[in-house]
């Protein structure tokens, strides 16, 4: 009998589900709203419908992320750093740090071949640290989110952004634009000042290649190109950089099962009451 395991990664911007079995089958990636259960409902329908599975052929669920516990059919939660850890370690074996920028936050992460944690660091939650920064930014200067990584690419002379906090950064770029300083400038610029606050941080660390880059900084060039810069080294990103906390829960929940079934211990999973999950 196939089984199937699947990782829902509650974040606090985006929300994100895999399915595997040998391999990843169906993944879903959704905004995160105020309603997190009725969401993960929904987003698990999606991942399902996307696999051709129901949803008690899942063998086994595992929830992480900061609303974890707003999943009401998961058999088990881990926190996102244990995920991202697992995650990564899969797709790069030879990682040993790990930088996840997230919409509220940034995580640095070090861990060994095993994928084990051996340290952490987090930022204070301040949007001047995390993915919001860009993302107010951006909106300052008209330019959709998912364009301010290539447009920075073309800078020949970054600007210099002086202030760290996100509402100050704000004004002093509007002036430097009312100055006539060209918006791909300003938005090198803010990817430095960012890149110079993720390196101090994840330097407690003692940063060692492999150094791998998630969440939805990954998908940023500008960004990894000036994080790699101030660390001197290059940084690798996974295709889907968004998914690896999903991926790991699901992996985490592989593990689980398969040591169950070698050592022929019962696993003690929560009843899913099909009536409960609404839309599924």
């Amino acid at each position: 009998m196939t089984s199937f395991f699947a990782g829902i990664d509650i974040g606090s911007t985006m929300t994100k589900v895999v399915i595997l079995n040998q391999g990843v089958i169906a993944s879903v990636i959704g905004p995160t709203g105020p309603e997190q259960r009725r969401l993960a409902n929904k987003v698990m329908e999606e991942a399902l419908n996307k696999a051709s599975l129901s949803f008690s052929q899942i063998t086994y669920i595992v929830s992480t992320g900061y609303g974890r516990i707003n999943v009401p059919f998961s058999d088990k939660q881990f926190t996102e750093i244990t995920c991202h850890a697992k995650g990564i370690i899969h797709l790069f074996p030879k990682a040993r740090t790990v930088i996840d920028i997230g919409g509220q936050d940034v995580k640095g992460i070090k861990i060994d071949g095993s994928g084990k944690i051996l340290d952490f660091v987090m930022n204070d939650k301040c949007a001047a640290g995390s993915g919001r920064f860009i993302e107010v930014i951006a909106d300052t200067l008209g330019v959709s989110l998912d364009r301010v990584g290539e447009l920075s690419l073309r800078s020949r002379s970054p600007a210099k952004i002086s202030n760290i906090c996100t509402i100050w950064a704000q004004q002093e770029v509007a002036s430097s634009l009312a100055e006539g300083v060209a918006v791909e400038d300003l938005l090198a610029g803010v990817h430095q000042s960012l890149a110079e606050r993720i390196v101090r941080m994840v330097s407690r660390l003692k940063v060692e290649p492999s150094v791998i880059v998630t969440g939805g900084g990954g998908m940023n060039r500008g960004l990894i190109k000036a994080l790699s810069e101030q660390l001197g080294q290059a940084i690798l990103v996974p295709e889907a950089p968004l998914l690896t906390g999903a991926l790991g829960a699901a992996l985490m929940g592989k593990e689980i099962v398969e040591k169950a079934r070698k050592s022929h211990t019962v696993l003690e999973t929560r009843e899913r009451i099909l009536e409960e999950i609404e839309v599924l």
